[in-house]
C-alpha cells in the first residue's frame, strides 16, 4: 500500500533532519541532509560506473568493505559542491565529513555513508559540517524525512519521496506490517549506470547485508537504470539501502527466495520505479514525463538500446515540446540503435494512436494528436517484430528552458 506523504523515515527505526549548514548562500535553503539508524543495521549501496567518481563514493564504498554491503548507522549528504575532482585534499574532506558526523551520532566513522551533490572541481569546506551537523542532530526526528529531502536538491523543482507497507503470509511474522521508504534527487546530468543520483532507502524488514545489496541492484535495474534525462552519468551517483529490521524484533531475517522476501522485493521496486519516474518527470526544463515501451525486440540488450536511444534522441524529446507527432524521429532513433529488426515488421504508436505500421505510415489526425498531447505523460509504444524481449524506460522531453539551466548552472 502506497504511504500518503510517506518517505525515507517511514520505515521503523529512522529519524532524518534538514538543515542548512552554509554549502549554498542562500540562507532559506537547506543544503545538508541527516538520516540516522536508532542502531546499527544492514546496508547495501549501488553507487556510479563513471571513472571520473567523487570523493565521498570512493569513500562510502571503503566503508562498505568494497562489496558495497555492511554494517552502518548513518548516511550524511551535502549539496551545492559535488567534491568531484578534488584529487587528496577531497578525500580526506570525504573522510572528516564522515568523522565528524559519526563523532555526532556515536558510532564510529567507518558506519558513516556519505555523499555530496553539486558543482564538481570545487573544493567541500569542513567549517560547515562543524556548524550543520549539531544543527541536523538537534533536528533528527521521525519527521524529519521531507526536510531532508529538500536538502539533497540541486536543480530539482521538488523534492522526491515515496513509500510502501507491506505484510507477508507466514505465521513468523504474523501482526507485522513492514515499510519500505525513500527519498532522491535527481534532475539532469542523469542517464544512471548503477542506481541513481542521490537516494537513500530505507526499510524496517530484517534483511541480512549481502542479500539486500542483491534485491537492490535488482531493483535498480528495473527502475533507476531505466531513467535518462539527458544521457549524462553523474560523478556522484550513489543509492544506499537500510534496513533496520524494527518492524519484527527478534525474528529471522526474510530467506532469499521465500514468499517473505518477495514481498519485500516488490515493495523495493514499486518505491525505486516511483523515485525513478518522480525525477524523469522532473528533468531540468521538462514539460512531459515521457514513457517509452519497447516490445518485441530479439533479446533484451536490444530492447534498452532501442528504448534508450529514443529517449535519449535530442529530436524525439524536442518534437515532444511542440506537441509534433513525428513519428519519424522515433523510427530514426530505433534504425540507428544498433537493435536488430526489419524494418517492415516495425510499429509504432504515440500516447495509443497508431501512426506507423510494417514500417509505414499511418492516417491519423494531427488535431486528435494534439488533444493527447496535453496529457502529463507522453507514452510511445515501439513494437520491433523481432522477438519476444522487452523494457521501459522513462525520460522528459527538452525544452528552452533545459539550454538556460544548465547554460549557467556553475556562474
Amino acid at each position: 500500500m502506497l504511504i500518503e506523504g510517506g518517505g525515507v523515515t517511514s520505515a521503523k527505526g529512522f529519524s532524518a533532519a534538514g538543515v542548512h549548514a552554509g554549502f549554498r548562500k542562500n540562507p532559506e535553503r537547506f543544503d545538508f541532509a541527516l538520516v540516522v539508524a536508532d542502531e546499527p543495521c544492514a546496508c547495501a549501496g549501488a553507487f556510479t560506473q563513471n571513472v571520473f567518481c567523487a570523493a565521498p563514493v570512493v569513500v562510502s564504498r571503503e566503508h562498505l568493505e568494497g562489496v558495497s554491503y555492511g554494517i552502518a548507522r548513518a548516511a550524511a549528504v551535502n549539496s551545492g559542491i559535488a567534491n568531484a575532482a578534488t584529487g587528496e585534499r577531497g578525500m580526506e574532506a570525504a573522510r572528516e565529513m564522515a568523522r565528524i558526523v559519526g563523532d555526532a551520532v556515536g558510532c564510529p566513522a567507518q558506519e558513516v555513508m556519505v555523499a555530496s551533490t553539486g558543482v564538481i572541481g570545487q573544493h567541500l569546506p569542513l567549517g560547515p559540517f562543524e556548524t550543520g551537523v549539531p544543527l541536523a542532530l538537534e533536528k533528527l526526528s521521525r519527521e524529519g524525512g521531507h526536510d531532508a529531502a529538500c536538502a539533497i536538491m540541486t536543480t530539482d523543482t521538488h523534492p522526491k519521496e515515496a513509500a510502501v507497507s507491506f505484510t507477508v503470509d507466514d505465521p513468523v511474522y504474523a501482526g507485522c506490517t513492514f515499510t519500505v521508504g525513500g527519498m532522491a534527487k535527481g534532475s539532469g546530468m542523469i542517464m544512471p549506470n548503477m542506481a541513481t543520483m542521490i537516494s537513500i532507502i530505507t526499510t524496517d524488514a530484517p534483511i541480512q547485508a549481502n542479500v539486500l545489496h542483491d534485491a537492490l541492484l535488482r531493483a535498480a535495474n528495473v527502475s533507476f537504470n531505466k531513467v535518462t534525462v539527458d544521457g549524462d552519468t553523474s560523478t556522484n551517483d550513489t543509492c544506499l539501502l537500510f534496513a533496520s529490521g524494527v518492524a519484527a524484533p527478534g525474528a529471522a531475517p526474510f530467506a532469499e527466495g521465500s514468499p517473505a522476501f518477495a514481498a519485500f522485493e516488490e515493495a523495493l521496486q514499486a518505491v525505486c520505479m516511483n523515485l525513478a519516474r518522480q525525477m524523469a518527470a522532473d528533468g531540468e526544463g521538462a514539460t512531459r514525463l515521457v514513457t517509452v515501451n519497447v516490445t518485441g525486440a530479439a533479446n533484451d540488450a536490444d530492447a534498452d538500446a532501442a528504448a534508450r536511444t529514443v529517449a535519449n534522441s535530442p529530436l524525439v524529446k524536442t518534437a515532444i515540446t511542440g506537441h509534433d507527432a513525428n513519428w519519424g524521429r522515433i523510427a530514426g532513433a530505433i534504425g540507428r540503435s544498433g537493435a536488430r529488426f526489419n524494418q517492415e515488421d516495425v510499429s509504432i504508436d504515440i500516447m495509443g494512436l497508431p501512426v506507423c505500421r510494417d514500417g509505414m505510415t499511418v492516417p491519423f489526425s494531427e488535431e486528435e494528436a494534439l488533444k493527447r498531447f496535453e496529457d502529463p505523460e507522453i507514452v510511445l509504444d515501439i513494437d520491433l517484430g523481432a522477438g519476444d524481449a522487452k523494457t521501459t524506460v522513462w525520460t522528459c522531453d527538452f525544452s528552452h528552458e533545459y539550454i538556460t539551466i544548465n547554460g549557467d548552472y556553475r556562474t
